[in-house]
């Protein structure tokens, strides 16, 4: 029992290392071809920034699930709002670096927050340190929102 404990947190972290990896590499292109090109505001972080927090984040979210799991498999409604941020998490680079759809990504990552906040919510009641956990997950993502906002706002022909 102890070593499938193991294995299940390593199983939760490289999902979500793979969502972003997965992500990343569809995207890489456009980080270094179209995302210079756009007009950013002050506050835009360097590129270099994304990568170590996206990394932390990932890690997070897989401990919180995996405090969630351990908790038992009754409550498989608090997992199922976990992988659906998830999904959400790996469809909006699809959609801003990808389809280059700055408004569509906007709409998209709203959603995502919203669902973030829930699954916030939702595992803060099942293991309060997996809520924590989550915390700062949605403060960057309350973050690329005000981002993706701005350069929408500063790149209407994008």
């Amino acid at each position: 029992m102890m070593q499938n404990r193991w294995f299940v947190l390593c199983g939760f972290i490289l999902l979500c290392l793979a969502v972003g990896g997965i992500a990343g590499a569809f995207t890489a292109n456009a980080v270094t071809t179209w995302y210079p090109t756009l007009s950013k505001p002050s506050f835009n972080p360097p590129n270099w920034v994304f990568a170590p927090v996206w990394t932390t984040l990932y890690i997070m979210m897989g401990v919180a699930a995996w405090r969630v799991w351990l908790k038992g498999a009754k409550l498989s409604g608090a997992l199922g709002l976990f992988y659906a941020q998830l999904a959400l998490n790996f469809l909006w680079s699809f959609l801003f670096f990808g389809a280059h759809a700055l408004g569509l990504a906007l709409l998209e990552i709203i959603l995502l927050w919203l669902s973030i906040a829930i699954t916030t919510y939702a595992f803060w009641n099942i293991d309060r340190p997996a809520g924590l956990l989550f915390v700062p997950y949605l403060a960057w993502v309350s973050f690329a929102t005000v981002l993706n906002f701005s350069l929408w706002w500063l790149n209407p022909l994008a």
